[in-house]
């Protein structure tokens, strides 16, 4: 069974960074392209970023392009997402997912999708607030 555990998150001023971690088990973590979304308060899912198995391909929407940056490290089974210039609109609450293979688009396959946290291989995310 796929367990996502983010931690990381918390309470940041405008320009400020932090850095998110997500540690997967129950499956071949290297063998699964992964990526971030988010959730902003009475919003829908946003796709953030991807990152391909190895490590050495990544992409990033458009809202975070330059200031965020995707990495992991196989031999831990953890995906990073080191935001940098954070935004009061970055503000969510963060989750990683396994990305399936053929996705092109990030962005049209998370839209719409309704997160129950700890459930349907989500986890609980972790919440990232950007405020003075």
């Amino acid at each position: 069974e796929l367990l996502l555990e983010e931690s990381g998150g918390g309470l940041v001023q405008p320009g400020g960074s932090l850095r998110v971690s997500c540690v997967a088990s129950g499956i071949t973590f290297a063998n699964f392209e992964m990526g971030w979304v988010r959730q902003a308060p009475g919003k829908g899912l946003e796709w953030v970023s991807r990152i391909s198995q190895t490590g050495y391909t990544a992409s990033y929407s458009e809202s975070v392009k330059g200031r965020f940056t995707i990495s992991r490290d196989n031999a831990k089974n953890t995906v990073y997402l080191q935001m940098n210039d954070l935004k009061p609109e970055d503000t969510a609450r963060y989750y990683c997912a396994t990305i399936p293979d053929g996705v092109r688009d990030c962005a049209s396959y998370f839209d719409g999708i309704e997160i129950t946290p700890g459930k349907n291989n989500w986890g609980q995310g972790t919440q990232v607030t950007v405020s003075s």
